[in-house]
């Protein structure tokens, strides 16, 4: 079967690189590591950045860890995509969103997958061991959540956090590269990315609500409901504290906290918008937290430069 002909999965941008461009024969491992879809290596590699760029590195350094951890967002985002895939292939068989998924719709064997999540992790695991001691510790640490996220689903109605800590782990390892350490101000932002992440995937949780219900799939969406934008507004609140807590634990100036009140100009947006019972502008939502991304390093490599 060609990519043309392969039903459309949900979230890819029509007419993406993978489809037009890749070898037919590598599209279904592309498509099961998410290469198709990127917004979720964004999401992973802002906080990278924004604690990267809070340490405070030279310039040359900065480019070459950016570089790294850009890398290794898009490996190991595939990666945790293939685990959670290979978890959920027969729940995602039953959710219209994720029933044309390579592994659920039979296009990639389970045993391939695994071989594919190897070389995922090898090709992680050779950009990892460009920093230093601590970080390849601290990386390798994070395996732990992300290997456990995935069933998370089946036993709390709040996974999120879960993927959270995953997801925001970066905040850690940004500022280890260039300190040797972790310190207040990357606790502070990783603890803020924790409840962002609350925020952003709650609403994108909303798509798959009614069919996570069917089939037993636990989410913030369904615990919290019609109940979700006061819950996201206070998710969103204690983010932007937080982020502007990292700033000043941080000894940033007053550009980088005009940049967190942009943050929390555009948090309101979003719940200002949001609507739980319609499912693409949830999506468009959780799609415009790569521009938020995108403002807090804007606030951050502005301070300095100031």
């Amino acid at each position: 079967m060609s990519p043309q002909n392969w039903d459309h999965i949900a979230d890819a941008p029509a007419g993406n690189w993978v489809d037009r461009h890749a070898p037919q024969a590598a599209v279904p491992y592309l498509r099961l590591a998410r290469f198709d879809r990127p917004v979720g290596s964004w999401l992973l590699l802002w906080p990278c950045l924004w604690s990267l760029a809070l340490a405070g590195p030279s310039w040359q350094q900065g480019l070459w860890y950016g570089a790294l951890f850009a890398a290794g967002a898009v490996i190991m985002r595939g990666a945790g995509c293939v685990i959670n895939d290979i978890a959920d292939r027969k729940f995602d068989a039953r959710v219209e969103r994720t029933r044309n998924r390579p592994l659920a719709a039979g296009h990639v064997s389970v045993t391939r997958a695994l071989i594919w999540l190897m070389v995922l992790c090898l090709a992680g695991l050779a950009v990892l061991l460009q920093f230093n001691g601590f970080t390849v510790r601290l990386g390798i640490a994070s395996l732990a959540i992300v290997v456990v996220y995935p069933f998370m689903k089946r036993i709390t109605y709040w996974p999120q956090i879960v993927l959270g800590l995953a997801f925001n782990w970066g905040a850690l390892l940004g500022w280890a590269a260039v300190r040797g350490t972790l310190e207040a101000p990357a606790l502070a932002l990783y603890a803020g990315g924790l409840f962002w992440t609350l925020g952003y995937d709650t609403i994108y949780a909303h798509q798959d609500r009614d069919d996570d219900m069917l089939v037993g799939i636990k989410s913030t969406a369904l615990r919290l409901g019609k109940n979700s934008r006061l819950w996201i507004g206070g998710f969103y609140l204690l983010a932007t504290l937080l982020f502007a807590a990292a700033g000043w634990l941080a000894g940033a100036g007053p550009v980088y906290f005009i940049g967190c009140a942009l943050v929390a100009t555009h948090f309101a947006w979003q719940i200002r918008r949001l609507d739980i019972d319609d499912a693409a502008l949830c999506l468009k939502l959780f799609k415009s937290n790569i521009l938020l991304g995108g403002l807090l390093l804007a606030a951050i490599v502005a301070d300095r430069l100031a």
